[in-house]
């Protein structure tokens, strides 16, 4: 496979996700926007592995594959543009060229997938501190790849992908506590649990009552608090550059007040945001952050 067609791959791949973060894409240059089309599909990709394993196959055997695939992208000699491996993923095959091109740190992809790994062994998360480290790798991970993506070079910048990452999972476990249930899995550490009183069989069951609805609370107010810390740590000198992140920032938040306003009712309905409403809140965070950088210009700049 061409790198064109493994490009197209990973494109169509992610419009066909109707992902939360496919409307970041489009406010990016047609190169960055490529990278980001890889990026995701791999993610996707890698997380399929566990969530959607093919009949007959081992989800060890195939990250490990990924693991290996994923080695050979970074033992290209220096200025070498073709991978010294066979590579049988077409996600690969476009992720390696970008990889390349923008000196992406294999480390970051490492994490991603010992993350996605930890869902083959891991069910329940006794304390916040464990979570942590799960929600670092299956997405504050991504987010570390993406500066290299977006262009954003202050120090800050990482701060501020650490905390994005953690309140994106964060969203995403408190939305999906239906579908993880039913595989079995509960994010929400134990120790919170026991903390409102909520057991693992309620939980399990989908049981709304005052302790889960105090449970919610606090998990979400967690939430908040890694929005805030991110929001906070921005840096002025990238924030035209993150923009498409300041976008994902704003769809997810939204997510999160949603499960705040309905009262946690997650089980009845999952909660999302129709297209033609991501659009709308993703145009809403572009100008925000535009009229913004125009406003922190310094004097003198402006008119030049």
């Amino acid at each position: 496979m061409t790198s064109q067609e493994a490009q197209a791959y990973c494109t169509a791949l992610a419009k066909r996700s109707g992902s939360n973060f496919y409307y970041s894409f489009f406010f990016l240059p047609p190169d960055r926007r490529d990278a980001m089309h890889a990026v995701y599909a791999f993610c996707r990709e890698v997380d399929s592995v566990v969530d959607e394993p093919e009949p007959g196959s081992n989800p060890h055997d195939r990250l490990a594959r990924w693991r290996e695939e994923l080695a050979g992208q970074y033992r290209t000699e220096r200025n070498t543009v073709s991978p010294p491996v066979e590579v049988l993923s077409p996600v690969m095959t476009c992720l390696g060229g970008h990889i390349r091109r923008l000196g992406i740190p294999r480390e970051y992809f490492d994490d991603i997938i010992a993350g996605v790994a930890m869902d083959l062994t891991i069910k329940r998360y006794a304390t916040f501190r464990d979570l942590y480290q799960y929600c670092y790798r299956v997405a504050s991970a991504v987010g570390l790849v993406c500066l290299k993506i977006f262009g954003a070079r202050a120090p800050e910048a990482q701060t501020y992908a650490i905390n994005l990452g953690i309140a994106f999972q964060l969203t995403n476990i408190l939305r999906d506590l239906k579908t993880d249930g039913a595989r079995g899995r509960i994010y929400l550490p134990m120790e919170d649990l026991t903390r409102f009183g909520h057991s693992e069989q309620d939980l399990l069951a989908g049981a709304y009552t005052p302790a889960f609805v105090n449970l919610m609370e606090f998990e979400c107010r967690r939430a908040q608090e890694y929005y805030r810390a991110a929001e906070a740590a921005l840096p002025e000198a990238d924030r035209r550059a993150l923009v498409p992140a300041e976008i994902m920032r704003a769809i997810y938040h939204t997510i999160l007040e949603r499960i705040e306003a309905c009262h946690y009712r997650v089980f009845s309905r999952r909660i999302t945001l129709s297209p033609p409403h991501r659009l709308a809140v993703a145009l809403k965070a572009w100008l925000a952050c535009r009229l913004s950088g125009r406003r922190s210009t310094p004097a003198g700049l402006a008119a030049r």
